[in-house]
């Protein structure tokens, strides 16, 4: 089965970054965007684009609009990129009901792994840890019953969620229903779904997720990934392979994600996301929190340290070829070689009470920093203003040394860092910098509470 063109249902860096995989493999793309979001260069990368009806986050989560964009622009297949409704399982359907290719874990896959809840379930089922939380999609009731008989602190989380939003961190009885409530209009704004549920909260925890590859019959794992550096549980900072990890931790960790790939013959890409409690005995240190039918912000740090253009794969699996035919046979991906580091520079401010919030205004100037081993995906240039109705990410700054030190890649980071020119807009540049050059940092001596303490 031939791929011809693309309709890429997303918008910002990710959308090109998709167009220009595309455009690799000889497949034309479409791009879209926004009546408020025409300004955005991302079109740009494209060889066509379609302007939606409507403005903000809903146009983007409008999957009948965008199955009609793809008909109408006579695309043949759709990318979803991350974010929006790229795990939405009835989105998946409404593509493959119009008569498109779905560039993703087919709908039944997506609903199994994208509802956190389900996920959880299943991976129960196959013997995977997890963290004691609600069953299914809890009621505020139901989270202060989980809460009271568990006992704190525990995580509220979105079931449809990602990227930080939809989580709150509940320390004390009376701010259950404010976090509750304020969770869950953030994950209906963010994914057409307000359905939360609860979990235990780890306080010294590593963040690791495994990036597993299939093709319906085979399962393969291109390593490990650590998102350990957050800020109010949102990733700033990625790395792969995960700095000081023991052979026998990676080994259960990988063996854990591929159970998990195993049991619902994954057919694309995806990420199986575990926290590695530091205070928990072994055999009960590593417990599986979520799973992301699609692909991740940080798939670059993986390209990176594996040479697999995962996009590309993407794209190759959802065709109908096999892992053996694109050469990803577990034999045939190498072993990570040196560290890459993704840095998230976005948009943003601090306030006077402390709290950051996105920064407005226009780049008036935009410089990313060059060098061997250093990759900047972006849309941002001299004069782009970013929309305050969508994220605040204006570039991802993806820096690989070959070197086995890892502190070698931090001190490669914070000199890419420094060498950023981004004027005009506050940005967290600074902060990004401070924290490759920090020595607990460079020691990988991390937990996601790394930025808070």
């Amino acid at each position: 089965m031939a791929i011809r063109r693309i309709l890429v249902a997303n918008r910002g860096e990710i959308a090109v970054r998709i167009a220009r995989a595309a455009a690799e493999l000889g497949i034309e793309s479409v791009a879209i965007y926004s009546e408020d979001d025409a300004p955005s260069p991302h079109h740009r990368a494209a060889d066509q684009s379609y302007a939606l009806t409507g403005s903000g986050p809903a146009a983007y989560l409008d999957g009948a609009a965008l199955v009609t964009a793809a008909q109408a622009t006579g695309c043949d297949a759709v990318h979803p990129g991350y974010g929006f409704l790229a795990e939405s399982a009835a989105f998946a359907e409404q593509v493959l009901a119009g008569g498109l290719t779905w560039i993703g874990p087919r709908p039944e896959v997506a609903a199994r792994l994208g509802n956190k809840t389900a996920a959880r379930d299943l991976a129960r089922e196959v013997g995977v840890p997890t963290l004691q939380g609600t069953e299914g999609p809890a009621t505020l009731e139901q989270a202060r019953h989980f809460a009271e008989t568990e006992g704190l602190p525990v995580m509220i989380k979105a079931v449809a969620g990602g990227g930080g939003r939809g989580m709150r961190e509940v320390t004390a009885l009376e701010g259950l229903e404010d976090a509750f409530n304020r969770a869950s209009r953030e994950a209906q704004a963010a994914f057409g779904d307000g359905s939360l549920y609860l979990e235990r909260l780890v306080r010294r925890a590593r963040h690791l997720e495994v990036q597993v590859l299939g093709d319906g019959v085979d399962v393969v794992h291109a390593w490990e990934r650590d998102c350990t550096v957050q800020r109010r549980h949102q990733k700033l900072v990625e790395i792969a392979p995960a700095p000081a990890l023991d052979s026998a931790t990676r080994e259960r960790l990988l063996g854990h994600a591929l159970t998990l790939a195993r049991a619902v013959k994954l057919d694309s890409l995806s990420t199986i996301e575990f926290l590695l409690d530091r205070d928990a005995p072994v055999g009960r240190d590593i417990v599986f929190i979520e799973a992301n039918a699609r692909l991740q912000v940080e798939h670059t740090v993986t390209e990176a340290v594996t040479g697999i253009d995962l996009v590309q794969a993407q794209i190759r699996l959802a065709a109908g070829e096999t892992l053996g035919a694109i050469g990803l046979t577990q034999r045939e991906i190498p072993p990570p070689r040196g560290f890459a580091i993704q840095s998230r520079v976005n948009a943003e401010a601090v306030q006077p009470d402390g709290s950051v919030r996105p920064a407005s205004g226009k780049l008036t100037r935009f410089e990313a920093p060059t060098g061997p081993g250093v990759r900047v995906d972006t849309v941002a240039e001299a004069g782009y203003g970013p929309n305050p109705r969508f994220d605040s990410l204006l570039a991802k700054i993806i820096v690989h040394s070959t070197s086995p030190s890892f502190e070698a890649a931090a001190r490669k980071t914070a000199r890419s860092l420094s060498e950023l020119r981004a004027e005009g807009i506050a940005s967290n540049a600074p902060l990004l910098a401070a924290v490759a050059a920090h020595p607990v940092f460079a020691a990988a001596d991390l937990t996601t509470r790394f930025l808070a303490d």
